[in-house]
């Protein structure tokens, strides 16, 4: 029995479920209300919607006004302290990304919301200057691109990222990127002199090398092998690459785990890492929404292997442990990881970038060439 076949009568429709017709290119089958709203949608057909036809949703981009543009974590489990976002909400559309529960912070749905109704701070790179120009700042590697991915296809359009780059590297500040998107590439005449300081490296997310799969899972983001060929001319400018597998689903996407590690280390990947799929908030139902429509023959025993390594929850936020899991399964993860890492000859440490060469002075003096 198939996939397609099996298990149809076990989803679990929620009232926000999305026509597949009425949202043909995006990720989310649904669109509930965020956990931070006092009432909740139902979406009822009064028979016109049926006469009209289904109607696609489109992009909304809205500006953000923010104060301030660095944000501060003490996490003890991740490499960074600060991070930049120049968006919120992100056009990839992955069904597994675990940052659409923040959408309700603005009163906005985790699920379609997240990847139609986007918006950019148009203010992202003065804010970072004043910020980086304050006699208190001690600098420390930014990561860019912890919520939203900094090259979504409306940064060919708004430029932000490309804003930031350009004012960390007059300042000489060290950034990381995450990204999965090609157009990383647009900024290696930036990227490539910052990489020869010390000052940059970029991680490339992989879920999976198979087209039919990402375009399920993250519909909107460059097909696997556009990503590959990032790495590939991200690595001959010069610029150091971290592959990120992630996130791993059991039974849909972790049998690649050795094949992708392969492909990026090929392509010049020089680190690597994983994720294991994780399910804060709202993203639980989405994600068991999604895949009830997918691959509803492989649904229960997904999501029992992902509580089995999140100690019988479907998420588990512990430090040190909710990026990998625990467990018997999530430890099967982490060895052949670091099997496959050794074997392809990844780096055994992370590259620590460069801080002693941050400089307010360099951007100072090109402000007064204004004057």
């Amino acid at each position: 029995m198939t996939d397609s076949a099996a298990g149809l009568g076990e989803r679990r429709l929620s009232a926000t479920t999305i026509a597949p017709e009425a949202r043909r290119g995006r990720g989310a089958t649904a669109n509930p209300d965020g956990r931070f709203e006092t009432t909740r949608r139902e979406i009822l057909d009064d028979g016109w919607e049926s006469e009209a036809g289904p109607t696609q949703p489109r992009t909304e981009v809205s500006a953000e006004r923010a104060r301030t543009i660095i944000s501060r974590n003490t996490s003890p489990d991740i490499a960074f302290d600060r991070s930049i976002n120049p968006y919120r909400g992100c056009e990839h559309g992955c069904i597994y990304c675990f940052a659409r529960p923040n959408h309700g912070y603005v009163g906005l749905s985790p699920g379609l919301d997240f990847e139609t109704k986007l918006f950019h701070k148009p203010e992202a790179a003065a804010l970072l200057e004043r910020e980086l120009s304050a006699r208190a700042y001690t600098p420390g590697t930014i990561a860019l691109g912890t919520a939203t991915d900094p090259y979504q296809p409306i940064e060919r359009r708004y430029r932000i990222t490309r804003g930031v780059l350009e004012v960390l590297a007059r300042f000489r500040h060290p950034v990381g990127i995450v990204t999965k998107s090609n157009l990383v590439t647009r900024d290696i005449d930036v990227l490539g002199p910052m990489a020869a300081d010390g000052l940059v490296k970029v991680a490339v997310s992989v879920a999976t090398l198979d087209p039919v799969l990402a375009r399920r899972m993250d519909p909107r983001a460059p097909h696997p092998e556009k990503r590959l060929e990032a790495i590939r001319s991200l690595s001959a400018a010069g610029i150091p690459v971290m592959v990120i597998v992630a996130p791993i689903i059991p039974s849909l996407n972790d049998h690649e785990i050795e094949t992708i590690l392969e492909r990026a280390r090929d392509c010049g990947a020089r680190e690597a890492n994983h994720v294991l799929l994780r399910l804060p908030h709202e993203l639980d139902d989405l994600v068991n929404d999604w895949f009830a429509e997918h691959y509803p023959g492989r649904q229960s025993h997904v999501m029992s292997l992902v509580r089995q390594a999140r100690g019988g929850k479907a998420y588990d936020s512990s430090y040190r442990t909710r990026m990998t899991g625990s467990g018997a399964y999530a430890d099967l993860v982490t060895r052949r990881m670091r099997l496959a890492k050794r074997r392809l000859g990844y780096a055994t440490e992370r590259l620590t970038l460069r801080t002693d060469l941050f400089t307010r002075g360099a951007a100072l003096g090109a402000q007064l060439t204004l004057f």
